[in-house]
């Protein structure tokens, strides 16, 4: 019996002894060299499918002479070259609409001459027709015009001396479906019958505009 106990005594020494040996193994491990590695990755920007974008027809119109009921006015009327909206996004984000406004400039001719542009004026028509989505921008009428039935208290006589409203989509999601509409206006200058003879020139600025409710 003795001599199993000191074998079983002896075993458990021993086993002892490896686990101190294993721990002072570990204990004395040391870098001996070392180095880094750098990772690096470019991650392009996703493209988006798709866009919201505007187009004119033409890059001018002439405006001629037509009858005045008023002899004491002159006018001279045109047409606007058709505007196209065009969204063929995939993705639309919530709560946006989008719109088209025309500003004008004044007219000038050699030698000084102006008329300016609140004496422009232009009733907006969809070509596309009615999808319930997009709607045409009031008439707007020359200043030397009786104002005409319209929602603005002040009156609609003042031309396109500011941005006026060609055409508006209320919901950009709503509407991206029908993909793509055209628009133009009538457009009718009115000055006095005395106005200086010239070859009169000015700028109408088309603004595609998305914003948020």
């Amino acid at each position: 019996m003795r001599n199993h106990g000191f074998i079983a005594r002896a075993a458990v020494g021993a086993l002892g002894g490896a686990l101190l040996l294993g721990g002072a193994g570990a204990a004395i491990a040391a870098e001996v060299d070392g180095d880094q590695v750098d990772v690096n990755v470019n991650i392009e920007a996703v493209e988006p499918v798709g866009a919201l974008t505007m187009t004119v027809a033409d890059d001018a119109t002439t405006l001629t002479e037509v009858a005045s009921a008023d002899e004491d006015f002159r006018e001279f009327a045109g047409t606007l070259p058709t505007v196209t909206v065009t969204d063929d996004r995939e993705e639309v984000p919530a709560g946006v609409f989008w719109y088209v406004n025309g500003q004008s400039s004044d007219l000038t001719a050699a030698g000084g001459l102006s008329i300016g542009a609140e004496n422009l004026g232009w009733s907006p028509a969809l070509l596309t027709g009615d999808d319930g989505f997009v709607t045409p921008g009031e008439e707007t009428v020359p200043a030397l015009d009786e104002p005409t039935n319209t929602p603005n208290p002040e009156g609609n006589n003042v031309g396109l001396e500011e941005a006026e409203l060609l055409a508006l989509a209320l919901d950009s999601s709503e509407a991206r479906p029908t993909g793509q509409w055209t628009a133009n206006a009538n457009l009718k200058l009115k000055t006095a019958a005395t106005v200086a003879p010239g070859a009169y020139s000015g700028t109408i600025t088309l603004t595609l505009w998305e914003d948020a409710y």
